[in-house]
């Protein structure tokens, strides 16, 4: 069994469902998959001393600061949504980061405000994606991949998820895919269960847990 890291960006106005589903149950080995490697998220804020605080004023402590960040240490960066995505550059310095992670083979997940973060660092040209609608990152400076646009609730391309903001359920699915973290049919139940309160999933994953 390894133990290995999960980025977790974190920043003022962070939209904090957007990411729930899918950070609680990285760490939530009990569906992993054979051999079960366990994931440590790891907080990563502008600064490690400085809390941020949340859309729904959740105050966040960051375990690194962005500059100390390295691909090579990580299995995954999340980017949630923010405000301030929308209102400045203040957070393009993860949009570059996620650039190094990309180019280091390192994959890269985000979500809402986030995609459009990358639009503007151009790393949405060659990567299939989505988000909330085409029109949202169609808009922002520097963009040219209209032709990789992907109307779905969620798209991994070239080791890039990208999802929109009513997706929370549907990110979480391509970010356990990119980890490996579970067999086709649990990583289908616990779709079900989740995104659509499916009770005849329980049985799977019971039986997962039961492994």
């Amino acid at each position: 069994m390894a133990r290995r890291n999960v980025h977790l960006a974190v920043y003022d106005t962070l939209a904090d469902w957007e990411t729930g589903h899918a950070v609680a149950h990285i760490r939530d080995t009990s569906l992993h998959r054979p051999p079960r490697d366990t994931y440590e998220i790891v907080t990563v804020g502008p600064a490690a001393d400085r809390p941020v605080t949340t859309t729904g004023g959740v105050r966040i402590l960051p375990d690194l600061a962005l500059d100390d960040l390295r691909p090579e240490d990580s299995a995954l960066l999340i980017l949630p949504g923010a405000t301030l995505w929308d209102t400045g550059d203040e957070l393009a310095p993860y949009a570059r980061a996620a650039g190094r992670f990309l180019a280091a083979g390192v994959p890269v997940a985000a979500i809402c405000g986030a995609v459009a973060g990358l639009a503007r660092e151009g790393l949405l040209d060659d990567r299939s994606h989505t988000s909330a609608v085409a029109e949202y990152v169609g808009a922002q400076p520097g963009y040219g991949g209209q032709a990789r646009y992907v109307e779905a609730d969620a798209v991994t391309g070239d080791g890039l998820v990208t999802a929109g903001p009513t997706e929370p359920v549907a990110f979480a699915r391509e970010v356990f895919r990119v980890l490996g973290l579970h067999e086709p049919e649990v990583l289908d139940a616990w779709v079900r269960l989740f995104g659509a309160s499916d009770a005849s999933a329980f049985p799977v994953l019971s039986e997962a847990q039961a492994r």
